[in-house]
């Protein structure tokens, strides 16, 4: 039931179930205490996760602080979530592979690239723990966000075991954010032999062609995934209101409460371009004009849902919001200017 909640950020039944834990007495079993901690973190509520945490401090075992230190880590807290695997070094609790996934995640979220290779080395060194793919992945990752894109590469390359798609996604999403065409196009097609309906590879890699004006070469990988029937995921945004999740696509126009949406993303975008917020329109790559640009960005799917959120719900209540693919470079700056903008904070997952 925990898991049901978390995956649909529906943080009100998770409570609901941690209150019954607490009067059945369950509340003090560490493996409930686990899935406290592991819904809250999943829900958006970091808070929720940390006092879990505290609470179980007598009870704690390689789990409790293997998911709290991912938790820290996914919500970008990285230097939280690594002062909290030091101490769990130096309380001499050993940790495992995963606590080893989260404390290289958060490097990778704060930019430590010579702390992340130290604890890769750690862990082979000193905790005898072989890289899996989730380990490898982290490094291409930390390595290729940092621009170090060859050595990312290298990576890949001397893996013992056959790289997967997470590593060659990790690498082909480095490459876009640094504009690397020549990697790109080995990483995608690396990619698509190990999965060939992977409708991500042909996008980013077309995405990148038009960050960088190719729109020719753009539209040749547009028509080549065409041609080979492979189709794109729609993109779609949810936020629970009233016991009922509602759910938006881009450019959503079927919510019965459309007209009032679309005006309050309206008001909202001027306000918070008056308060210093410029639109990153290389988020959208078509080639139009930057008039219509803004437009496609203003009606993104979790803008709608946010805009849905702040008509319907009390003011300074939090809004949660969950999304199926990754969130954009505009939607997460615009976000943050919302929040400062209407007083309330805002949580955004994408899973």
């Amino acid at each position: 039931m925990l898991s049901v909640s978390s995956s649909l950020a529906s943080l009100d039944y998770g409570k609901q179930i941690h209150a019954t834990a607490i009067r059945t007495g369950q509340v003090s079993s560490v493996s409930v205490g686990n899935a406290l901690l592991s819904m809250y973190s999943k829900a958006g509520s970091i808070s929720g996760a940390k006092q879990v945490f505290n609470l179980i401090d007598w009870n704690r075992d390689t789990v409790s602080w293997s998911s709290m230190i991912l938790a820290l880590a996914q919500h970008g807290l990285g230097e939280e979530s690594i002062e909290l695997f030091e101490k769990m070094l130096s309380l001499g609790i050993r940790p495992d592979h995963i606590t080893y996934v989260g404390v290289l995640s958060a490097c990778t979220h704060v930019g430590l690239v010579k702390q992340g290779r130290s604890y890769y080395n750690l862990m082979r060194s000193v905790h005898k723990i072989e890289p899996t793919h989730s380990h490898y992945a982290c490094m291409v990752d930390l390595l290729g966000r940092a621009g170090l894109l060859q050595e990312a590469y290298d990576v890949i390359q001397n893996m013992p075991i056959e790289p997967d798609v997470i590593a060659w996604g990790s690498l082909l999403s480095a490459c876009k954010l640094h504009k690397n065409v020549d990697l790109a196009k080995v990483a995608a097609e690396k990619l698509l032999l190990i999965e060939p309906d992977n409708s991500g590879a042909y996008s980013a890699l077309a995405n990148l062609y038009s960050a960088c004006g190719r729109w020719a070469d753009a539209a040749e990988v547009r028509k080549l995934m065409k041609k080979r029937k492979v189709k794109k995921g729609q993109g779609f945004s949810w936020i629970e209101y009233q016991n009922k999740v509602h759910v938006f696509g881009v450019d959503d126009w079927v919510h019965s409460q459309r007209d009032g949406i679309y005006k309050m993303m309206e008001k909202i975008w001027e306000e918070i371009k008056n308060i210093g917020f410029v639109p990153d329109t290389e988020s959208v790559l078509h080639d139009v004009a930057e008039e219509l640009k803004e437009k496609m960005l203003m009606h993104h799917s979790e803008k709608l849902a946010i805009a849905f959120g702040l008509i319907n719900t009390p003011d300074n209540s939090t809004l949660r919001i969950m999304k199926n693919l990754r969130v954009c470079n505009d939607c997460h700056t615009a976000i943050k200017f919302i929040s400062k903008l209407v007083g309330r904070e805002i949580i955004l997952r994408d899973i």
